[in-house]
């Protein structure tokens, strides 16, 4: 499975966060609107992703600890050719968890992917994925994720905990987790 380190937080300031990643990015965002539904699975997370712009569907399984703070992130991740028939498929099989519906502005520094999301029924967040080499330390990656933060002047206080699909499905939507 490939790992990354991510951390997730409110994003208070929207468009003040957007000039400082772009001034930290390689190149200009990728912003695109995209939706995941959220299964029912044993352990770990199981979603499917549909992109707005004609980028080809994935299948995305991940595992990660529910905390605050930088956390590894495991996961796996399949292209879809029918979204349709694997969603109808998938719904068959398990139950459907729930939806989120976001638009993302990805923007690439280094080896960390920030991305300024603004979800649909929660407001606007920010989270870093710090992608790992099979021989890269866990911690490395953390204090990047924190360095990182820092510069883009996200507050702790802002930390958030879990996936989107919980804080819709726990009714958080624009208040603090």
């Amino acid at each position: 499975m490939a790992r990354n380190i991510e951390l997730k937080a409110h994003a208070r300031a929207f468009d003040e966060l957007r000039e400082r990643a772009a001034a930290l990015a390689d190149d200009a965002p990728l912003i695109f609107r995209q939706q995941d539904f959220f299964y029912d699975v044993p352990r770990g997370r199981l979603k499917l992703r549909q992109f707005d712009d004609g980028t080809p569907a994935e299948l995305i399984f991940y595992q990660r600890d529910d905390r605050d703070g930088p956390k590894a992130s495991y996961y796996s991740r399949s292209p879809v050719t029918n979204a349709d028939a694997m969603h109808a498929l998938l719904a068959q099989a398990l139950s459907t968890r729930g939806i989120v519906t976001k638009e993302r502005h990805v923007y690439l520094t280094g080896r960390t992917r920030i991305h300024l999301d603004r979800v649909d029924g929660l407001g606007d967040f920010i989270e870093l994925e710090v992608v790992l080499a099979p021989d890269d330390n866990e911690e490395d990656g953390a204090a990047e994720a924190h360095a990182l933060f820092k510069q883009l002047g996200v507050a702790q206080a802002d930390l958030v905990a879990v996936a989107y699909v919980d804080l819709l499905n726990d009714g958080l939507g624009g208040r603090a987790a």
